[in-house]
């Protein structure tokens, strides 16, 4: 079985550290972790530390650390610029698509979205459960790097992001040609656009397309808005070296 994964802002050094806030006490209380037992800490950008439990608290465990390493990021990253979905659906999309191995989410403010961010407190709430939704998702699948979710874009932003990067991909039912055979790099990134429940707008098809985007399908069903970044993925990591 794998080593269940804490989050910590800072490596610690060789040598004893300790566990403590709310990760210390669900370590200790909801994991119930003991004395000689190993968990992995993670700093969510890459650093890995492997550590032993030499004493366990009420909410804390004291560690020893005894290997420390570096992940480094892949050649060829993935990021998933996510339409908005209603209710839980988005923090859904964000789970799977990090589970699944993606390196970034963009959310995107497109014109059929049934959920609306305004740039108040109830924009800033939906963004930082996103943001908590991936954490705990990238601990669950053991990653070493925790993807970042940015703030939300518009269509004009959307394209001009498209323009930058190495290539880019919106899963679309009238594509005629499918994901696997998209014309990709080797290294770079990768920018997978997933529309709203309503899907894209012909004008939002043609400015995408116009900054530089491959329109592509994924099959001849239409997959939810909530799942289909996942499933790209998963067909994205059967045609590149991403995830070998």
């Amino acid at each position: 079985m794998s080593l269940p994964v804490f989050s910590v802002e800072r490596l610690p050094a060789a040598g004893s550290t300790t566990l403590d806030g709310p990760e210390g006490k669900h370590a200790a209380t909801v994991r119930r972790l003991r004395v000689g037992e190993e968990l992995l800490l993670s700093d969510a950008q890459g650093g890995m530390a492997r550590c032993v439990v030499e004493a366990a608290e009420r909410d804390s465990l004291r560690l020893a650390v005894s290997e420390t390493w570096h992940e480094p990021q892949p050649e060829l990253r993935v990021r998933v610029v996510q339409a908005l979905v209603k209710g839980d659906r988005g923090e859904l999309a964000v789970e799977l698509a990090t589970e699944a191995g993606v390196d970034a989410v963009v959310p995107w403010r497109a014109s059929r979205c049934v959920a609306k961010w305004d740039d108040g407190p109830r924009g800033a709430k939906a963004l930082a459960r996103w943001r908590s939704t991936a954490a705990a998702a990238a601990k669950q699948a053991r990653r070493a790097w925790t993807p970042e979710v940015t703030e939300p874009v518009s269509t004009r932003q959307l394209a001009a992001l498209i323009a930058e990067a190495d290539a880019a991909l919106v899963l679309h039912e009238s594509a005629t040609g499918p994901l696997t055979s998209a014309d990709l790099p080797d290294s770079g990134e990768v920018l997978l656009v997933v529309g709203p429940e309503g899907g894209i707008t012909d004008d939002e098809l043609t400015a995408l397309g116009d900054a530089g985007a491959q329109v592509t399908r994924l099959g001849h069903t239409v997959l939810r808005a909530s799942t289909a970044a996942a499933v790209a993925l998963g067909a994205l990591g059967a045609v590149t070296t991403r995830w070998s």
